[in-house]
């Protein structure tokens, strides 16, 4: 370490916990955080503060008002211009942190571009909103036999755990099936931005320890801010009969049968089974005149109400206003093209 890095995180290196050598490993590790909004904004800040040396911050959504009471990062002018969350998300840590080095990537995670994403990473801090990417991110990370530590929350509730592959049961062992039926969003049931800081911090200091080296045990942490009630229960162990992390199948990884993605609380589909680039500045000439259009370089937004579509340089989009992939499909064929 420089002298002045010795400064800087002076007060973590008298924590016994972390102290120079810590420091030295946290300097040198590489995170990446998936998905960039409430959870993924607090990990990226605190982790820069923490002198965490690289990080990824991947993530296919934009700004938007309605983010910003609980997503830490961003301010009303990154609301304003409709910046991607990875953009925004590394400026700020630039700012916060100069000798950190944030890596945006404005990306969708599949099965197709998830080692490219993720390559170099020695943790994966999960920020996403839905399981499809989690069992992605779970077969992943015991394919590489990398940990990764998953976190929700909506309302006042939230949950943590760390993911260690070979010591711990894997994501698939804890939730063989996603949750059927109708679930609680933030769009739905609210959400108290203080359940999004703690579950956050949680995984924030499960990534600190892990990437310094110390001792993790795998334990489910659930929180109730309002309630006031905080349980701990140790994870089970592995399932012998898990097709993830027992028999390895790997059918997340291998991209089988993938739909599009109905993104939570957000009344929207992403179709992200385009690929193909797209020339934003010519779409725009093109849609102008059949309805409101705003880009900036990273995006477009064009408003067709009821429907409003945001499409992205890869010709991925987000078609707001449906959860019915057919009709966002439609809609995608009718104003981009097939």
């Amino acid at each position: 370490m420089t002298d002045a890095e010795r400064d800087r995180y002076s007060r973590q290196i008298l924590f016994p916990g972390i102290a120079a050598a810590g420091q030295e490993r946290l300097l040198h590790s590489c995170a990446a955080i998936v998905g960039c909004g409430a959870l993924g904004a607090f990990h990226a800040g605190a982790l820069a503060r923490a002198g965490v040396g690289r990080l990824l911050l991947i993530d296919r959504d934009f700004v938007e008002s309605s983010n910003l009471q609980r997503q830490w990062l961003y301010e009303e002018a990154d609301a304003r211009d409709a910046l991607p969350k990875a953009i925004a998300a590394a400026r700020a840590v630039a700012r916060i942190n100069s000798s950190v080095r944030p890596e945006a990537m404005v990306a969708d995670l599949t099965p197709d571009t998830i080692a490219d994403l993720l390559d170099g990473a020695d943790l994966i801090l999960d920020g996403t909103d839905n399981f499809e990417t989690r069992y992605l991110l779970n077969d992943y990370a015991i394919d590489r036999a990398i940990p990764w530590i998953y976190g929700g929350a909506v309302g006042s509730y939230g949950l943590a755990m760390p993911i260690l592959p070979g010591r711990s049961a894997c994501f698939e062992c804890v939730y063989p099936e996603p949750p059927s039926g109708a679930q609680p969003t933030c769009e739905t049931a609210g959400v108290v931005n203080t359940i999004t800081s703690l579950v956050a911090s949680w995984q924030v200091s499960l990534a600190l320890r892990l990437l310094t080296g110390a001792e993790v045990e795998p334990r489910i942490t659930t929180f109730d801010v309002w309630t006031g009630e905080l349980r701990q229960i140790a994870m089970p162990p592995p399932d012998p009969a898990c097709p993830a992390c027992a028999h390895r199948s790997c059918r997340h990884l291998n991209g089988q049968d993938r739909p599009p993605i109905s993104l939570c609380g957000r009344n929207a589909v992403q179709i992200h089974d385009r690929h193909r680039p797209i020339d934003l500045a010519a779409l725009a000439l093109r849609l102008a005149p059949l309805g409101d259009v705003r880009s900036n370089g990273f995006a477009l937004r064009f408003v067709a109400p009821p429907h409003e579509l945001t499409v992205f340089p890869d010709g991925r989009a987000i078609i707001k206003g449906t959860q019915d992939p057919g009709l966002a499909r439609s809609l995608y064929s009718r104003y981009i093209g097939n």
